[in-house]
């Protein structure tokens, strides 16, 4: 009989979870769509091309539609159960919540262990063959993805544009334009007021016109000693026609991988060398640089002192001008104006490394995250069960009104909490593994509460305190009858 049951609600959950999760899943593929359709309309894509992008991307989306599925399903299904007062026959031949709730829980056991080889597997897969599409695609009539706000890289060049108007949006305004040498390096800078897309003559080149603006490029001298007089060259022009060589964007591999070390490329054992070479390198970067500003400012002497600190606060302390002659006073405060400029340039220098080191750090905590949320999606799935089937037991609503309320509410809670702590970590406030199980950790308890009061019929929340001063109040002084109030 037991087992009877158990495939009925086996049945029961799973045909709701996978109508679910098909429709969560559709409506953020489109959601997706809409986001990227900037960068694949205009392109001549046929449709294989567009589907193809779609599929490699999705895979992407199972660690945010699987929850909402599963919470949202598990809320519907045993709130169908109490509803229909099937829990009261399970009762009443001595099935509890927790026996009902059994079979359930090994099938998500096996859910998580599938969840993780997809998470490890498929997902960076996926994420391989959508980023390098995307660039393939970005490659195709680039005149059509000069996109506001970002700098659009066309080849050998660069280009920004805080705006575009026009029948066209042909009309550019605030143009900035990085042109690379043949060392790779950007030489060149263009910036005008204004600009226009022309038509292209043909498939092979694109005319661009700048109006108001400079030229800047980097002069490179034979004598290095040259370069502080002449660190560039700049020139005013009022029009500026350049043309862009578009050949190289004709005849695009749309199925070309040429990246292929991103982090979220990465499978666990990736993941965990990348994490070691990277905070080895960052901290053999750390010790060069202490090393050699050290030497360079000389400070090797001051890290001596440091070790008596008393010493060091007694030479910080005293008034070393008291102790010379006035010309010599005149002479150090010569001294320390003619120093300002170093020392803005050694503090630019520290700025800078700190910079550096923030955005080293900041790469490796992103590989920390995407390796632990590898593992965190095995316990979110089975969490967010829990809570739905209890809180589904407690109020006793199926359908898809009360149950898809609670049920957003409850996972935009549980990946807010996940996304600011994220967040956080990438700057370094917090570290990437409370970073990726904290929204857990929040809303264990609060399930393993709705399972407690949903096994012992209790509501959601016990009300009587409130109510039940109301309820006197009410008698009392509006001479009502006795009211009994059901706290479910």
């Amino acid at each position: 009989m037991l087992k009877i049951i158990d495939l009925y609600l086996l049945k029961l959950y799973t045909t709701r979870l996978v109508s679910v999760f098909a429709i969560c899943m559709l409506i953020f593929i489109i959601q997706a769509f809409w986001l990227y359709v900037d960068e694949l309309a205009g392109k001549g894509l046929d449709f294989i091309t567009i589907f193809k992008f779609l599929i490699y991307y999705s895979p992407k989306l199972v660690p945010l539609v699987l929850p909402l599925s599963v919470l949202l399903a598990s809320l519907m299904t045993y709130g169908s159960l109490a509803e229909n007062y099937e829990f009261v026959a399970m009762k009443a031949t001595g099935i509890s919540l927790q026996r009902a709730m059994l079979a359930l829980v090994l099938f998500h056991l096996f859910l998580g262990i599938g969840t993780y080889f997809f998470a490890n597997h498929i997902i960076p897969y996926g994420e391989l063959k959508s980023y390098n599409l995307r660039k393939n695609i970005a490659k195709l009539k680039p005149a059509l993805v000069i996109r506001e706000g970002v700098f659009n890289d066309l080849g050998q060049m660069t280009i920004k544009v805080m705006s575009k108007y026009g029948d066209n949006n042909q009309l550019l305004k605030d143009i900035i334009i990085h042109e690379k040498s043949s060392d790779n390096r950007n030489r060149i800078v263009i910036k005008a007021e204004s600009g226009e897309l022309k038509s292209e003559t043909t498939d092979a080149m694109l005319q661009m016109v700048l109006y108001n603006g400079y030229r800047y490029e980097d002069l490179i001298p034979k004598d290095i000693t040259e370069r502080n007089k002449y660190p560039f060259a700049k020139v005013h022009f009022e029009q500026y026609t350049m043309n862009i060589d578009l050949s190289q964007f004709n005849n695009v591999d749309l199925d070309a991988q040429d990246y292929t070390t991103t982090y979220r490329m990465q499978k666990v054992n990736q993941l965990e060398e990348s994490i070691d070479s990277l905070e080895f390198g960052l901290n053999e970067q750390k010790e060069l640089f202490s090393e050699n500003f050290n030497k360079s400012n000389g400070l090797s002497q001051l890290t001596k002192i440091n070790k008596d600190s008393s010493s060091l606060s007694k030479l910080l302390r005293s008034n070393i001008l008291e102790f010379m002659k006035v010309d010599k006073k005149f002479k150090y405060a010569e001294a320390i104006r003619t120093s300002i400029p170093a020392l803005r340039g050694t503090i630019n220098n520290l700025e800078s490394k700190k910079r550096n080191f923030f955005l080293f750090q900041k790469l490796i905590n992103l590989h920390k995250i995407t390796l632990y949320d590898k593992y965190t999606l095995i316990f979110a799935s089975f969490l967010l069960f829990i809570i739905g089937a209890s809180l589904g037991a407690i109020i006793r609503k199926g359908g898809l009104g009360l149950p898809l309320v609670l049920s957003v509410v409850i996972f935009l809670i549980y990946h807010y909490i996940g996304l600011f702590s994220k967040n956080a970590a990438e700057d370094n406030s917090i570290t990437p593994l409370l970073a990726s199980w904290v929204s857990t950790i929040i809303l264990a308890p609060f399930a393993f509460l709705l399972l407690n009061r949903a096994s012992s019929d209790k509501g959601f929340i016990n009300l009587d305190p409130i109510i039940v001063p109301i309820q006197k109040i009410y008698v009392k002084y509006m001479g009502g009858k006795n009211i009994q109030w059901k706290n479910d």
